[in-house]
């Protein structure tokens, strides 16, 4: 097997290669991965659902970033993901 390296492939290449193939088995799944959230359908009710990844030394250093700046960050970043969903965090 041929070696790609992730950063020709970029972001969306990347969820393309981890996701291909994959189909969803819960109704309640409306929109999955690849987008900025996840949408559930909950009996009648959308729920957004998303994650965010925060790497030491690439999205912050602890050297000079208090840890209240860091979990206020933490929780903008999936604020931003809902929010570009239209949806109310």
């Amino acid at each position: 097997m041929k070696r790609t390296e992730i950063s020709t492939l970029g972001e969306f290449g990347l969820i393309d290669h981890i996701t291909e193939g994959i189909e969803f088995v819960n109704k309640e799944t409306v929109k999955g991965v690849g987008d900025d959230a996840a949408v559930l359908d909950m009996n009648g009710t959308r729920t957004l659902v998303t994650t965010d990844l925060l790497l030491e030394g690439i999205h912050f250093d602890l050297t000079y970033v208090p840890l209240k700046h860091l979990g206020y960050k933490s929780a903008v970043v999936n604020f931003s993901d809902i929010y570009a969903m239209n949806g109310t965090p």
